[in-house]
């Protein structure tokens, strides 16, 4: 592969028909209403957890008596990363810092990377962020981020700091890679080598990366979520609607809350700030995966993401197909880790390289079909991504209103039998 065929995928690359498959959104719809019909969401308290409106949607606390991502190690290639935070203390281990050829300083200067480790492990001390998997561990790799469409300056040209970032990740014995530098170029890449991407998948690592938060400046393909062996992984808010700014299109593989998620405001640690985008996105689908491998230590890393996919919660109901705008869909780890469903399947088999992806008839997944691919590649006649927001989340969002009036009734409830009580 030469660095100039690697830098538009979509314009010099065939199209990937061995990427897509066929979801079926009524029965997985139909496992995601009844996991939250019996659930109460915890009473809201004046704090930042109280903003992790996710961690009950996902059943956290029922996930967490099972499994809280233990014996996984999640490499988190950003900004760097703060051990020093409340909710991080004892969580990080040793980094890298690969804007330098060696030793230097994996410090976050920005607050991304801190957060990003904190949404995956974060214990939730001092206030902090309280992390969906709090077992793992967190390797800091530290890059220079990009903006989106920001040219690398020559130096990286020369020595790409994130194919290092990944191949230290790989030599540091990471389970997940978590990335979250995005760029129109193709990053990641060392010149006409093998990608950085396709080096990791084969030694058994798990890539996931954000498709970008560009969808109004353009919606060109961003890597390294671009890439073949990474799962692209876009935003949801709490009713299931894709966020109007996250990228779209053949890339998406999965979708992940990522609208109004805390983040650390700045690099001076002091308080949190409202957020979200494609790193909170990619961070908390990380941290479902930490959570599936954990409960399954002997499973490979092409298992673990197969379940990942059949597992998930497809709102739409008017069509078939894996979506561009949630790809197979909503990250769901408790069905699999509360409700035992999803097929591992093969244990080398990449599911994003596979002609079945899925490979065989899990409950909430059909059988895959390529001829759907021709809807799946953001063509000009599609649906805007405005008009197809209601569309691909309203099902969603009526069952996280749903779980919503369960808690005012379940509140009702209590505040009537206390009255009782004092009467």
């Amino acid at each position: 592969m030469t660095a100039r065929i690697s830098h538009d995928r979509r314009r010099n690359w065939p199209a990937r028909p061995l990427r897509r498959g066929l979801l079926t959104a009524g029965a997985a719809l139909g496992a995601w209403a009844i996991a939250l019909s019996g659930t109460t969401p915890a009473a809201a308290a004046d704090d930042v957890r109280s903003k992790q409106w996710y961690l009950d949607l996902l059943h956290a606390e029922e996930i967490w008596k099972k499994t809280k991502g233990e014996g996984i190690k999640v490499a988190v290639i950003d900004s760097g990363v703060n051990p020093g935070t409340p909710s991080l203390k004892g969580q990080v281990l040793k980094g890298v810092d690969a804007t330098v050829e060696k030793g230097g300083s994996t410090k976050d200067t920005n607050g991304q990377g801190t957060t990003t480790a904190e949404l995956i492990a974060g214990t939730g001390k001092g206030g902090g962020l309280q992390g969906l998997a709090p077992g793992a561990k967190i390797i800091p790799i530290r890059v220079p981020l990009l903006k989106h469409d920001e040219l690398p300056p020559g130096k990286w040209i020369e020595r790409d700091p994130l194919y290092t970032a990944i191949h230290a990740a790989v030599d540091m014995d990471a389970d997940i890679i978590t990335i979250n530098v995005r760029n129109h170029n193709a990053i990641g890449n060392d010149l006409y080598n093998k990608s950085a991407a396709e080096y990791a998948a084969s030694k058994g690592k798990l890539l996931i990366a954000g498709t970008g938060d560009n969808a109004k400046d353009g919606n060109k393909p961003l890597y390294p979520a671009a890439a073949l062996e990474v799962t692209g992984v876009t935003s949801v808010d709490r009713k299931g609607n894709v966020a109007d700014f996250s990228q779209y299109g053949e890339d998406v593989d999965l979708a992940a809350p990522g609208v109004d998620v805390p983040r650390w405001c700045n690099a001076d640690f002091e308080r949190y700030c409202d957020g979200g985008g494609a790193s909170a996105a990619a961070a908390l689908a990380s941290a479902s995966a930490a959570l599936i491998w954990s409960a399954h230590p002997d499973w490979t890393a092409n298992q673990v993401l197969r379940v990942l996919l059949g597992t998930t919660v497809r709102s739409e109901e008017k069509k078939s197909g894996v979506s561009k705008y949630l790809g197979y869909g909503i990250v769901r780890p408790g069905a699999n880790i509360l409700d035992e469903k999803g097929d591992p399947g093969s244990p080398k088999k990449h599911p994003l390289l596979s002609s079945n992806p899925l490979e065989s008839g899990d409950s909430s997944a059909g059988s895959p079909d390529s001829k759907d691919r021709a809807d799946k590649t953001g063509s000009s006649d599609s649906p805007s991504h405005a008009e197809a927001e209601p569309q691909e989340g309203s099902q969603f969002g009526l069952i996280a209103g749903i779980a919503a009036a369960v808690a005012v009734l379940a509140a009702g409830a209590l505040a009537l039998a206390r009255k009782r009580r004092s009467a």
